[in-house]
């Protein structure tokens, strides 16, 4: 299982929400790529981006911030946040992003999504942020009356390299990770599931490797890496523990 440490990018810096409202935003460090390094240092595979000014506005915003992050390590990125169109999927690929996470053009688009994983083959992730079950777009500022489940599912054969499941109620509060809702999304799916939105400590990190099996690519952690609550050694040395266990 892989842990995705994540940097928010809004106006050029690394900042931590809660529960996606913008005016809640806290900046926990004025210089992403600097950000960036320091998780590369500590040992961390992959990293998470998203841009969060983008998310509201549909475009790319944070455009300076992302290309400085991807100068200053040798990691593999996921970034999500104002994707909507063909033009943005291939210009932020050819910039040297990993995999980008389409979210609103999910619901709005499914095209798209379909497209652009038969052109870019593992290389598309799909974002389903939920509110009550409910899958919100538009940056969560908007919601809709589609079930996390039906819009998973509706990719089932396209080849989307991976969900990205979010309860918002959860995200950038602290209170633990849906571990019942993100196992029953991997059930439900043959798609890999990455767990968002929540993680307070080791204990949410131990929670999903116990449910690995059922489809759990990994889990990303924001909030309680900047806050210390989970120590990034430990977190690594927890998930390197099973892979070595072979279990």
């Amino acid at each position: 299982m892989i842990v995705f440490p994540a940097i928010d990018l809004k106006d050029g810096t690394a900042v931590r929400l809660l529960r996606g409202e913008m005016d809640t935003a806290k900046v926990f460090n004025p210089d992403p790529a600097a950000q960036a390094r320091a998780f590369a240092e500590a040992g961390f595979r992959w990293l998470h981006l998203v841009d969060l000014n983008g998310a509201f506005e549909g475009r790319p915003v944070n455009r300076a911030a992302v290309d400085a992050i991807l100068a200053a390590i040798d990691l593999p990125v996921q970034l999500g946040g104002g994707i909507r169109d063909m033009a943005t999927i291939e210009a932020w690929l050819e910039a040297g992003v990993a995999r980008v996470i389409l979210g609103t053009a999910a619901v709005k688009d499914p095209d798209l999504v379909r497209e652009a994983c038969r052109r870019f083959a593992g290389r598309v992730v799909v974002g389903i942020d939920a509110r009550g079950g409910r899958v919100a777009v538009e940056g969560w500022a908007e919601q809709s009356d589609l079930e996390a489940h039906d819009l998973a599912r509706r990719f089932e054969d396209a080849g989307v390299a991976a969900l990205v499941y979010t309860d918002i109620e959860r995200d950038g509060a602290l209170q633990g990770v849906n571990v019942a809702a993100t196992a029953a999304l991997a059930e439900a799916v043959s798609i890999p599931v990455i767990a968002s939105g929540g993680v307070s400590s080791l204990d949410d990190i131990a929670a999903l490797l116990a449910i690995e099996d059922r489809g759990i690519e990994g889990v990303i952690c924001g909030r309680a890496l900047y806050d210390g609550r989970v120590d990034p050694k430990s977190a690594l040395a927890l998930v390197g523990a099973k892979e070595a266990a072979g279990c």
